[in-house]
C-alpha cells in the first residue's frame, strides 16, 4: 500500500485483529459491573456483609489496575499473540471457578483471575490501535475502543439482571465462557506484531510500592461503610497509601526502567487531560454502582429493571459513538469535550436535584443525557492526550491512562456506596436514608462535573494546535 493511501484505510487482517482484542476487553469490562445487582442475594446466600461483598467489584477492579501497571513492560517483553492468549486463557479459568464456587471466597478468587483479561486486553487494544491505525483516523478508532470502555460497563448491570432472571448469577459465567472461546479462535491468526520484543527485566520492587499504594487506599476507603471518614482504619491506610506512593517516586527517579514513566506528567496537557479522564470514569463506575442499587431500595424495582433502566443510554451512546470520534477528527477536541463535560454536568445536577425522589423513568432519562455527555468527553479526552505524546511514549501514556481509569473506576464504587450508606438515625427508613445519601453521591459527581471544567480549561489554554 502507498504512503498516501495508508492515511484512508486500514488492511483487513488489522481490522480482524482490532475487533478480537476489543472484543475480548468488552467481555472484560462487562463482567466488571455485572455482578453489582446480585449483590442482596450473595450477601443472603454466602452470608457476607456490603462491606465485604463489594469486593467482587472492586477486588477485580484493583486488580486490573495492578496489571495495568505492568502494560508497559509486557508490551516491551511480550508478543501480541502472547498477551492475547494469556488474557482469554485467565478469563476462562477465572469463569470456571467462578461459576463452580462453593462460597465467597472461592467466587472471589474466580473474580480475580478473571480480571487478568481486561488487564490485559485493555492496554493491547489501545496499543494494536496505535500502532496500525493511520494518525488521520486515530480519533475515529479511539472512539471505537472508548466505547468499550464506556458502554461495557453500563451495560454490566443490564446483563447481570437479565442473567438472574434468565436462572441465576452464576449464569454471568456460564454465559461468557462459549464467548471467550470463540474470541480465542477467532483472534488468533490475525494478531501481527508491528514492534520488536527484547528481554527487559521487571522491577519488583517499584512493582511492590505501587501495589502496596493501591491496596492500602482501597483499603482504607473501603472501611468507610462500616469504620467512617475519622476512623484509623481509613486515614491509616490513605497515609500509608501516600507513602508508598512517596516512595515509588524516590525509586522511580534513580531508574531508568520505570514501570509508569512520570516524566511524561511534565507535559500540561496529558497531565490535566489525565485528571480529567479518570474523574469522568470514576463518575462512570460509580453511578453504574448508585443507580442500580437506588432503584432496588429506594424504588422497590426487581434487579433486572435496576439493570434494563440503563440500557436505553448505552444503546444510544453505541450508536452516537463513532460521530464523537468524527467530531475531533473533523473539529478538534475542544467542541466534543466541552459540548460532553456541559451535558454531564447537566445530569448530574438533575440528579442531584431530584435526589430523593428519583424514579426508574427519570433515572433512564437523566441517564441517557448523562452517558451521551461522559462518552464524547471521555472518548476524546483520552485521543487528545495521546496525540500530544510523543510516540516513543504512548505506550507509558497507554498504561498510566488505563491503570487510573481503573483505580479510580473501583474508588468510585467504595465511595459512593459509603456516601449512600452515610445517613442514619433519625427515625429514617432504610429506603429513605439511602434515598438523602445518594442525593450526598450525585452532588460528589455534580462538584467533580464542575471541577473538569477547570482542567480542561487549562489543556485548551496550553494547546495551541486543537486537532
Amino acid at each position: 500500500m502507498s504512503a498516501n493511501m495508508e492515511p484512508q484505510k486500514v488492511a483487513g487482517k488489522r481490522l480482524v485483529a482490532i475487533a478480537a482484542v476489543a472484543l475480548m476487553a468488552f467481555i472484560g469490562i462487562l463482567v466488571e459491573t455485572s455482578m453489582n445487582v446480585t449483590f442482596p442475594t450473595l450477601m443472603r446466600t454466602m452470608h457476607v456483609s456490603l462491606s465485604t461483598v463489594q469486593w467482587i467489584t472492586t477486588g477485580y477492579l484493583l486488580t486490573v489496575a495492578l496489571l495495568m501497571i505492568t502494560s508497559a513492560f509486557l508490551k516491551q517483553r511480550f508478543t501480541n499473540r502472547q498477551l492475547f492468549t494469556a488474557g482469554a486463557l485467565l478469563f476462562i479459568l477465572g469463569d470456571l471457578i467462578g461459576a463452580l464456587a462453593p462460597n465467597f471466597w472461592i467466587l472471589l478468587l474466580g473474580r480475580l483471575i478473571q480480571s487478568g483479561c481486561a488487564g490485559i486486553a485493555i492496554p493491547l487494544m489501545i496499543n494494536v490501535i496505535v500502532e496500525s491505525v493511520p494518525r488521520s483516523r486515530l480519533g475515529f478508532y479511539m472512539g471505537m475502543s472508548s466505547l468499550i470502555l464506556m458502554i461495557a460497563p453500563a451495560s454490566g448491570p443490564t446483563f447481570g439482571g437479565l442473567m438472574v432472571a434468565l436462572a441465576n448469577w452464576r449464569l454471568i459465567f456460564w454465559a461468557t465462557l462459549p464467548v471467550e472461546v470463540l474470541i480465542l479462535i477467532f483472534g488468533w491468526n490475525a494478531l501481527e506484531q508491528y514492534t520488536p520484543t527484547k528481554a527487559v527485566k521487571f522491577d519488583w520492587r517499584q512493582f511492590a510500592l505501587l501495589a502496596v499504594a493501591f491496596v492500602a487506599i482501597m483499603l482504607g476507603v473501603n472501611s468507610l461503610t462500616t469504620a467512617g471518614w475519622l476512623s484509623w482504619q481509613f486515614l491509616g491506610g490513605l497515609m500509608l497509601g501516600i507513602g508508598a506512593l512517596g516512595a515509588y517516586v524516590q525509586v522511580a527517579k534513580h531508574s531508568d526502567k520505570q514501570l509508569l514513566k512520570l516524566e511524561i506528567f511534565r507535559n500540561p496537557i496529558f497531565t490535566y487531560s489525565f485528571f480529567a479522564y479518570v474523574i469522568l470514569q470514576f463518575c462512570n463506575i460509580g453511578i453504574n454502582f448508585a443507580l442500580p442499587n437506588y432503584a432496588q431500595i429506594v424504588v422497590g424495582a426487581t434487579s433486572l429493571i435496576g439493570g434494563l433502566m440503563l440500557l436505553p443510554g448505552s444503546l444510544i451512546t453505541a450508536f452516537l459513538q463513532p460521530w464523537f470520534g468524527h467530531l475531533l477528527d473533523e473539529h478538534g477536541a475542544k467542541l466534543p469535550i466541552m459540548l460532553g463535560s456541559s451535558l454531564f454536568l447537566l445530569a448530574a445536577l438533575g440528579f442531584t436535584l431530584w435526589g430523593q425522589r428519583l424514579t426508574v423513568i427519570m433515572i433512564a432519562g437523566l441517564y441517557i443525557v448523562f452517558s451521551i455527555g461522559r462518552s464524547m468527553a471521555f472518548s476524546n479526552t483520552m485521543t487528545n492526550g495521546l496525540k500530544e505524546v510523543d510516540l516513543s511514549q504512548r505506550a507509558d501514556a497507554n498504561a498510566i491512562y488505563n491503570t487510573g481509569q481503573q483505580f479510580a473506576g473501583s474508588l468510585g464504587t467504595t465511595i459512593l456506596a459509603a456516601l449512600m450508606s452515610s445517613v442514619k438515625g433519625g427515625g429514617l427508613s432504610y429506603a429513605a436514608a439511602t434515598a438523602r445519601g445518594s442525593q450526598l453521591a450525585f452532588g460528589l459527581i455534580a462538584l467533580l462535573g464542575i471541577i473538569n471544567f477547570g482542567f480542561y480549561f487549562v489543556v485548551f489554554k496550553h494547546q495551541k494546535q486543537d486537532a
